[in-house]
Protein backbone atom coordinates (compact mmCIF):
# COMPACT_ATOMS: atom_id res chain seq x y z
CA UNK A 1 0.00 0.00 0.00
CA UNK A 2 2.86 2.13 0.83
CA UNK A 3 4.62 1.88 -2.51
CA UNK A 4 1.43 2.20 -4.80
CA UNK A 5 0.62 5.68 -2.56
CA UNK A 6 3.97 6.61 -3.26
CA UNK A 7 3.72 5.98 -6.96
CA UNK A 8 0.42 7.46 -7.08
CA UNK A 9 2.36 10.84 -5.43
CA UNK A 10 5.19 10.55 -7.93
CA UNK A 11 2.56 10.83 -11.09
CA UNK A 12 0.80 13.33 -9.99
CA UNK A 13 3.90 15.63 -9.19
CA UNK A 14 5.35 14.47 -12.41
CA UNK A 15 2.21 15.45 -14.72
CA UNK A 16 2.30 19.17 -12.64
CA UNK A 17 5.96 19.56 -14.06
CA UNK A 18 4.90 19.09 -17.50
CA UNK A 19 4.90 21.55 -19.85
CA UNK A 20 4.83 21.90 -23.60
CA UNK A 21 7.97 23.30 -25.01
CA UNK A 22 9.25 23.30 -28.38
CA UNK A 23 11.45 20.47 -29.50
CA UNK A 24 15.43 20.99 -28.54
CA UNK A 25 17.10 22.52 -30.94
CA UNK A 26 19.78 20.77 -33.10
CA UNK A 27 23.53 21.36 -32.50
CA UNK A 28 23.43 21.67 -36.60
CA UNK A 29 21.37 24.40 -35.65
CA UNK A 30 24.31 26.44 -34.15
CA UNK A 31 26.29 28.86 -37.02
CA UNK A 32 29.23 30.90 -35.16
CA UNK A 33 29.03 33.23 -37.63
CA UNK A 34 26.05 34.35 -37.35
CA UNK A 35 26.97 34.93 -33.74
CA UNK A 36 30.38 36.05 -34.23
CA UNK A 37 28.87 39.81 -33.78
CA UNK A 38 29.37 39.25 -29.76
CA UNK A 39 33.04 39.35 -30.20
CA UNK A 40 32.76 43.05 -32.06
CA UNK A 41 33.65 45.96 -29.97
CA UNK A 42 30.51 48.38 -30.08
CA UNK A 43 29.40 51.53 -28.95
CA UNK A 44 26.68 50.18 -26.92
CA UNK A 45 25.82 49.89 -23.29
CA UNK A 46 23.10 47.49 -21.57
CA UNK A 47 22.41 48.55 -17.85
CA UNK A 48 19.89 46.36 -16.38
CA UNK A 49 18.52 45.11 -13.40
CA UNK A 50 17.00 41.70 -12.35
CA UNK A 51 14.69 40.11 -9.45
CA UNK A 52 12.01 37.84 -8.71
CA UNK A 53 8.51 38.80 -7.59
CA UNK A 54 7.08 36.66 -4.83
CA UNK A 55 3.46 35.70 -4.76
CA UNK A 56 3.54 37.81 -1.52
CA UNK A 57 4.37 40.39 -3.56
CA UNK A 58 8.17 40.58 -2.03
CA UNK A 59 10.89 40.82 -4.56
CA UNK A 60 14.29 38.57 -4.37
CA UNK A 61 17.62 40.37 -6.15
CA UNK A 62 19.62 38.29 -8.35
CA UNK A 63 22.74 39.95 -6.11
CA UNK A 64 25.53 37.67 -7.11
CA UNK A 65 24.03 35.95 -9.53
CA UNK A 66 25.87 35.58 -13.56
CA UNK A 67 24.21 37.70 -16.11
CA UNK A 68 24.86 36.30 -19.89
CA UNK A 69 24.75 38.37 -23.11
CA UNK A 70 23.35 35.82 -25.59
CA UNK A 71 23.03 36.85 -29.47
CA UNK A 72 19.81 36.06 -30.60
CA UNK A 73 20.37 33.43 -33.10
CA UNK A 74 18.18 31.26 -34.75
CA UNK A 75 20.21 28.55 -32.36
CA UNK A 76 19.67 30.65 -29.41
CA UNK A 77 16.28 31.60 -30.33
CA UNK A 78 15.34 27.95 -30.68
CA UNK A 79 17.20 26.93 -27.32
CA UNK A 80 15.15 29.65 -25.40
CA UNK A 81 11.49 28.49 -26.58
CA UNK A 82 12.76 24.93 -25.62
CA UNK A 83 14.11 25.71 -22.41
CA UNK A 84 10.86 28.45 -21.98
CA UNK A 85 8.31 27.62 -23.96
CA UNK A 86 6.12 31.00 -24.40
CA UNK A 87 7.65 33.01 -21.13
CA UNK A 88 10.33 34.23 -20.48
CA UNK A 89 10.31 33.09 -16.42
CA UNK A 90 10.86 29.21 -15.83
CA UNK A 91 10.68 28.00 -11.42
CA UNK A 92 13.37 26.30 -10.80
CA UNK A 93 12.34 23.06 -10.08
CA UNK A 94 11.36 23.08 -13.86
CA UNK A 95 14.18 24.58 -15.93
CA UNK A 96 14.99 21.17 -18.31
CA UNK A 97 18.47 20.22 -18.32
CA UNK A 98 19.49 21.03 -22.38
CA UNK A 99 23.02 20.55 -23.37
CA UNK A 100 24.35 23.33 -25.82
CA UNK A 101 26.75 23.44 -28.59
CA UNK A 102 29.86 23.26 -27.80
CA UNK A 103 31.11 26.56 -29.10
CA UNK A 104 27.53 28.36 -27.58
CA UNK A 105 29.09 29.32 -24.58
CA UNK A 106 31.82 31.16 -26.26
CA UNK A 107 29.69 33.13 -28.06
CA UNK A 108 27.91 34.86 -25.08
CA UNK A 109 29.44 37.53 -22.63
CA UNK A 110 28.57 37.70 -18.85
CA UNK A 111 28.98 39.44 -15.77
CA UNK A 112 27.99 39.48 -12.49
CA UNK A 113 24.86 41.06 -11.01
CA UNK A 114 25.90 43.68 -7.74
CA UNK A 115 24.17 43.17 -4.50
CA UNK A 116 21.07 45.49 -5.70
CA UNK A 117 20.66 42.62 -8.95
CA UNK A 118 22.05 45.38 -11.02
CA UNK A 119 24.78 44.85 -14.31
CA UNK A 120 25.96 46.39 -16.71
CA UNK A 121 27.69 45.40 -20.29
CA UNK A 122 29.73 48.06 -22.27
CA UNK A 123 30.91 48.16 -25.84
CA UNK A 124 28.50 46.35 -27.05
CA UNK A 125 27.84 45.76 -30.98
CA UNK A 126 24.66 46.82 -32.63
CA UNK A 127 22.35 43.49 -33.05
CA UNK A 128 19.51 41.66 -31.34
CA UNK A 129 20.40 39.84 -27.83
CA UNK A 130 18.67 38.07 -24.97
CA UNK A 131 19.96 38.78 -21.93
CA UNK A 132 19.13 35.95 -18.90
CA UNK A 133 19.98 34.99 -15.86
CA UNK A 134 18.22 33.37 -12.94
CA UNK A 135 17.72 33.57 -9.26
CA UNK A 136 17.70 30.51 -7.52
CA UNK A 137 17.68 29.78 -3.53
CA UNK A 138 16.80 27.25 -0.67
CA UNK A 139 13.97 28.20 1.96
CA UNK A 140 14.62 26.72 4.89
CA UNK A 141 10.96 25.12 5.16
CA UNK A 142 10.98 24.12 1.48
CA UNK A 143 12.67 20.62 0.51
CA UNK A 144 13.05 22.14 -3.20
CA UNK A 145 14.63 24.56 -4.59
CA UNK A 146 12.88 27.86 -5.61
CA UNK A 147 12.94 30.87 -7.70
CA UNK A 148 14.05 29.86 -11.08
CA UNK A 149 15.21 31.33 -14.61
CA UNK A 150 14.66 34.06 -16.72
CA UNK A 151 15.33 36.60 -19.26
CA UNK A 152 14.69 39.34 -21.29
CA UNK A 153 15.50 40.56 -25.09
CA UNK A 154 17.01 43.66 -26.04
CA UNK A 155 17.75 45.83 -29.36
CA UNK A 156 21.16 47.68 -29.79
CA UNK A 157 21.05 50.15 -32.34
CA UNK A 158 24.15 51.64 -31.98
CA UNK A 159 25.87 54.13 -28.96
CA UNK A 160 23.19 54.24 -27.08
CA UNK A 161 22.04 52.49 -23.92
CA UNK A 162 19.21 50.55 -23.65
CA UNK A 163 17.88 49.74 -20.18
CA UNK A 164 16.48 46.43 -19.43
CA UNK A 165 14.55 45.01 -16.29
CA UNK A 166 14.55 41.13 -15.88
CA UNK A 167 11.48 40.28 -13.47
CA UNK A 168 10.78 37.01 -12.81
CA UNK A 169 7.30 35.79 -12.01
Amino acid sequence: MHRFVLTVFAAICLSACQTTLAPEPSAAMFDSREAAFIHKRGEGRIDGQAFLVLPNGQTRLAAGEVVRLVPATQYARARFAHLYGDRKFVRARDIPQVPSHPDYASHTRSTTASSAGRFRFDDVAPGDYLVVTQKIYQSENNLFPEGGAMYEKVRINGGETARVVIVGR
